[in-house]
């Protein structure tokens, strides 16, 4: 079956990245012209898509610059007709050491993602949100009605972006439309989020290192999350709308680290860092995702059953360890 997106001219934000190099290389298999938008060092570093088969990267043209810059983001959307908006600093305890450049980054570098889309009449924008943006469940299931609180500056940063999409949207008609990952892992996640921190701890040592073991996340399979966004691309009836990508399931750390430890089937001890607990009125305590309008409107729900991809996630970490330093705290 021909992809509705065969030799459509697209760009990834952020394509270097977890959930980008994934959706990446799900939009060349798709027959998409892509274009990758990753943040310039010296070194032209292209993140995990260098992880990608030769003849994947090959089909892959390769834009260097930083979302603050407004001439470099106007650049890489010349031409295109779809943007994979998903370049964003995303570490929470980082935005607690510089909100600043959290804030410049999403907020500012959405303003010019959406600048470019009205100057270009881009055809659709898929602008990345987070389920960080909800806080602290105030009813479960979460669905995208539900209030929005800043608990934390990047969730803050966040919350502003999701509102400048919604105005660009309702102001001067830019076809954008918000989607919502509630918690994504697989291969690739860095060591920042929980799941690798788990994995990587618990395959090299005999204690896992945790902070608060009482909070509850929603888990998605990172290529289930990249066929949320490919569908969103092509769906009917969705300019405007925010839609939760989520498994309709959650799970505290602490179930979370001790099911990890059962997979690996061996004995290991779990124990509290406090310097790994954030601030109490800043954590976010439940997260739990409302999927139902995903199945509605785009035709979407998760297939990758949560041990399955929890076994696929420890075999990658299995085979990179040079990707993880378990010894020390990432932010």
């Amino acid at each position: 079956m021909t992809s509705l997106l065969n030799n459509v001219p697209v760009l990834v934000t952020g394509a270097g990245g977890f959930i980008g190099s994934h959706l990446t290389e799900r939009l060349v298999a798709d027959g998409a012209q892509v274009r990758a938008f990753v943040r310039y060092t010296a070194r032209s570093d292209i993140g995990y898509l260098r992880l990608a088969p030769p003849d994947v990267r090959a089909q892959i043209e390769f834009i260097f610059g930083d979302l603050r810059d407004e001439h470099a983001v106007a650049e890489a959307m010349r031409g295109v007709d779809v943007v994979f908006h998903l370049g964003a600093l995303i570490a929470i305890p980082y935005s607690y050491v510089h909100p600043r450049e959290v804030v410049e980054t999403n907020v500012i570098g959405t303003l010019n993602v959406l600048m470019a889309a009205k100057q270009y009449k881009t055809s659709r924008i898929l602008h990345t949100s987070t389920s960080e943006v909800y806080g602290t469940a105030l009813r479960v299931p979460i669905d995208e009605d539900h209030p929005l609180q800043g608990q934390s500056p990047y969730s803050a940063s966040k919350i502003g972006a999701d509102k400048l999409a919604e105005s660009f949207a309702r102001s001067f008609g830019v076809p954008a439309v918000t989607i919502r990952p509630f918690n994504t892992y697989g291969p690739r996640q860095s060591a920042r989020a929980v799941i690798p921190t788990i994995i990587s701890q618990a395959l090299t040592r005999d204690e896992i290192y945790l902070g608060d073991l009482t909070p509850t996340r929603d888990f998605t399979y990172v290529t289930d999350t990249a066929d949320g966004f490919v569908r969103a691309a092509t769906a009917d009836a969705v300019i405007g709308e925010t839609i939760n990508l989520g498994n309709d399931r959650e799970i505290s750390i602490g179930e979370l680290a001790r099911l990890i430890i059962q997979l690996l089937d061996r004995p290991i001890e779990l124990k509290t860092d406090r310097t790994r607990i954030r601030p109490a009125a800043s954590e976010v305590r439940q997260l739990h995702a409302d999927n139902r309008k995903a199945k509605a409107k785009l035709g979407w729900s998760p297939r990758t059953p949560f041990e399955d991809g929890l076994r696929k996630t420890i075999d990658w970490i299995r085979a990179h360890p040079e990707y993880f330093t378990p010894d020390r705290y990432t932010v």
